[in-house]
């Protein structure tokens, strides 16, 4: 088969939880013996070449602004993509599904998939007019698609209320890896390896960087007399999409503690050490599809703390590593106590998350199920036959 991918920003994946999944989908997709497509944008794959892992990547342009780059940029792939005869294209995320209906009336032999990858307008960068959108958005993924993919059961179950959808839930793969990475990658940042805690993170507020910092700044400050917490330090590991104003409050929520280290966006073995060397991550987050990055420290080993959201509980059902959401005592009180747990504890906690990813999460038990929806779209009805659902457009 040959499959586009359109929504995702670009490969290879600097940044964000779709792009890194739909980098690792085409590259799996491509090893599987098909051929894949992904539409790029030219700002953030700058200098990329046009393989990728053995993937395809085009670029088409977009309005490089917060609010019409995803859309501009759908629209000019679509467009594109409609005269390429492919045999599924394949739209990530609600907004860029708003345009999925494109291809079902005007390319009706090819397959229309859409993954739901998290409520976007939960999301507390979007005004109310954004907000409406993606609302829609929702309704569209649920309505276009041959079929729709949700990431995580809390989506599913979401569709199912919400729009009276039957979807298939494929949670994000995750690429294996037992390599070990330079401590240079790390030392330059001024880290010694399991001597910090890292957030990896766009800086956006409904990801919680603000809460992590103060409950940082408050442990830090409540247990002067403690080496081990004294020695600590904290690695925002991330950048603004569109929000520099936050990230500004951010620097200066932390200038008061030398310890809290902004690295701005990493990417390949980098980011993966930062990962693999850190003491924990801690991902406060509001708001989740599936979080990639929670996966991602599990699979190097690396201890988790995270935020007792449905998507976090998900992967995680240890209570030693969930603090109440939006909680800086939470927080404060959960870092504390995992530190004083013992090193067999904490083992044992990520034996248990490693076990977790091997069973849901490798790719090997993933990329069939995609394929296989792929190729079970061939009998689909018509857009026009498509069973409608019911939206509910509440705020």
């Amino acid at each position: 088969m040959h499959i586009a991918m359109i929504g995702q920003k670009g490969i290879p994946a600097i940044y964000g939880g779709v792009e890194k999944h739909v980098h690792e989908l085409s590259s799996e997709l491509v090893l599987a013996g098909h051929k894949v497509s992904v539409y790029s944008r030219s700002w953030y794959s700058e200098g990329v070449t046009s393989i990728v892992d053995g993937v395809r990547v085009v670029f088409t342009p977009s309005i490089h602004t917060k609010h019409l780059d995803t859309i501009t940029h759908t629209l000019s792939s679509t467009i594109h993509a409609l005269f390429y005869g492919y045999d599924v294209i394949h739209y990530h995320g609600v907004g860029p599904s708003l345009l999925s209906w494109i291809p079902r009336i005007f390319s009706p032999k090819t397959r229309v998939i859409t993954t739901f990858h998290s409520i976007d307008r939960y999301h507390q960068k979007w005004g109310l007019f954004a907000r409406f959108c993606l609302k829609l958005g929702e309704y569209t993924a649920c309505l276009f698609a041959h079929k729709t993919i949700t990431i995580s059961e809390s989506l599913t179950k979401y569709c199912a209320k919400e729009f009276h959808k039957d979807t298939v839930c494929i949670p994000h793969g995750l690429t294996q890896t037992t390599a070990i990475y330079s401590k240079e990658h790390i030392s330059r940042f001024g880290f010694t390896p399991q001597k910090y805690l890292v957030m990896v993170s766009r800086l956006v507020p409904h990801k919680g960087a603000h809460l992590l910092i103060e409950a940082f700044r408050r442990l830090k400050k409540q247990h002067l007399n403690d080496p081990q917490i004294q020695d600590l330090k904290l690695a925002i590991v991330g950048g603004s999409v569109y929000t520099n104003q936050y990230v500004k409050q951010l620097h200066e929520q932390a200038h008061v503690c030398n310890d809290i280290v902004f690295t701005d966006f990493q990417s390949g073995d980098t980011v993966e050490a930062l990962y693999a060397n850190a003491l924990a991550l801690i991902h406060p987050s509001l708001n989740e599809g599936l979080p990639l990055t929670v996966l991602q420290a599990m699979s190097h080993g690396t201890s988790v703390l995270v935020s007792n959201i449905p998507e976090h509980l998900e992967l995680v059902q240890d209570p030693r590593s969930i603090f109440v959401e939006n909680d800086v005592a939470a927080i404060e009180e959960k870092i504390y106590a995992f530190l004083a747990l013992s090193a067999s504890e904490k083992e044992a906690m990520i034996q248990k998350n490693i076990e977790t990813v091997h069973k849901h999460y490798a790719w090997d038990k993933i990329i069939g199920k995609i394929v296989a929806l792929y190729e079970g779209n061939t009998d689909a009805p018509s857009f026009s036959q498509s069973t409608p659902v019911r939206p509910r457009m509440v705020s």
